[in-house]
């Protein structure tokens, strides 16, 4: 739908908001490449020659004449596209997913170890997983496109990105490292009267994403055959998913799952799928950005654990995986230094007095003790 007053239309293909340049007759989606004419408001017959016209062009010219013209620099045109990138249109393997670092880089709120957390992440899941490297996504500070960038728009792109598509047999990963915040829920579907949401780098100004929306985004599209794990390192991010079923494990091993379903009855499971997240901590307590005494650098405490058990314990179960987090970030009080070829490429120990515990939901009940962690 087009605005004159705000200058935005809609893709015509994913439905994203998009900001038209003035002048433009026609734009470029950012996140599914579709080309979207602008069309006059006034003159109805006028929209449809220039609709008409934009396909004969597109079809004659091919996408590199328009690569071509954006890397020659300005034309005699009204209006020269600026340099876009599609970073969501990448090879679609079976096996993908987006990794999230965010610094919040100068604020009194900066973070040090989500960027280290990032790279492990991917370099885990590449060497260990298979994961193929153009189909991981990753959205940093220190990313030179500005759609990579991990703003809210940006974040949500790239989780419509990750699930967009997704097929029986595909294997999905959606991690971050960043802050998150409990919000008083409005709606009435949270046990305990809190939302849980994640923090881009422009949270400030455009908000969070709560909870609810990344049940809708990640989750639900889920179709049958279809797996997302989703690990996110960051504060109050216990049911972050808002999934059916929390599982509360004891000190001892013991667990039982908690049914966590919405109390107003709104569905938040998946289509067939399966979703399963392992989050920093409960959504009342902190994760820790732990420094470290090698090599003066950082990392979530929650990401390094969970490193570590994958690193130690290859073809563990969840249970297993749970208890090796959980103990080693008790552990780490003690300064205890982890080893192993991928977790000696972070060459890093928690600081003292770590108190979280990572958490784990799910979809659907099974026993922790005899599911193998498989991405």
């Amino acid at each position: 739908m087009w605005s004159k007053r705000n200058r935005t239309m809609r893709c015509r293909s994913c439905r994203v908001q998009l900001a038209v340049p003035q002048h433009a007759r026609s734009i470029r989606c950012s996140v599914c490449g579709a080309v979207t004419v602008v069309g006059s408001h006034q003159d109805p017959l006028r929209q449809a020659v220039g609709f008409f016209k934009s396909v004969v062009t597109n079809i004659s010219n091919g996408v590199n004449s328009v690569n071509s013209s954006l890397s020659s620099g300005p034309t005699s045109h009204s209006y020269s596209y600026p340099v876009v990138k599609p970073p969501f249109l990448r090879a679609r393997g079976k096996k993908r997913a987006l990794l999230v670092g965010i610094s919040y880089v100068g604020k009194r709120y900066e973070l040090k170890g989500t960027v280290n957390d990032v790279n492990c992440m991917k370099y885990l899941l590449t060497e260990r997983f298979g994961f193929p490297a153009d189909c991981i996504i990753v959205l940093t500070e220190e990313e030179r496109d500005p759609y990579l960038t991990p703003t809210k728009e940006n974040l949500r792109a790239a989780m419509r990105w990750l699930v967009s598509g997704c097929e029986a047999g595909d294997s999905l990963v959606f991690h971050y490292s960043g802050h998150g915040v409990q919000k008083l829920d409005p709606s009435g579907d949270e046990v305990d009267g809190y939302d849980e949401a994640l923090c881009p780098l422009d949270f400030e100004m455009q908000g969070t994403i709560i909870d609810d929306e990344i049940n809708e985004t990640l989750v639900r599209p889920l179709g049958r055959g279809v797996k997302l794990h989703a690990l996110v390192d960051a504060c109050h991010s216990g049911t972050i998913l808002d999934l059916p079923y929390l599982c509360r494990l004891s000190r001892a091993g013991y667990y039982q799952w908690e049914n966590h379903m919405p109390p107003s009855g709104t569905f938040k499971g998946t289509s067939g799928g399966s979703a399963i997240l392992i989050s920093g901590c409960d959504d009342h307590q902190t994760s820790a950005d732990t420094s470290a005494f090698a090599g003066s650098t950082s990392t979530g405490a929650m990401t390094y654990s969970f490193i570590q058990a994958i690193e130690n314990q290859p073809g563990t179960t969840y249970g297993s995986l749970l208890m090796a987090m959980r103990s080693a970030i008790r552990d780490a009080s003690t300064g205890i230094r982890l080893s192993g070829p991928i977790v000696s490429l972070m060459r890093r120990v928690f600081n003292f007095g770590l108190t979280q515990e990572p958490q784990l939901s799910s979809s659907d009940i099974f026993d922790i003790y005899h599911k193998p962690f498989l991405l």
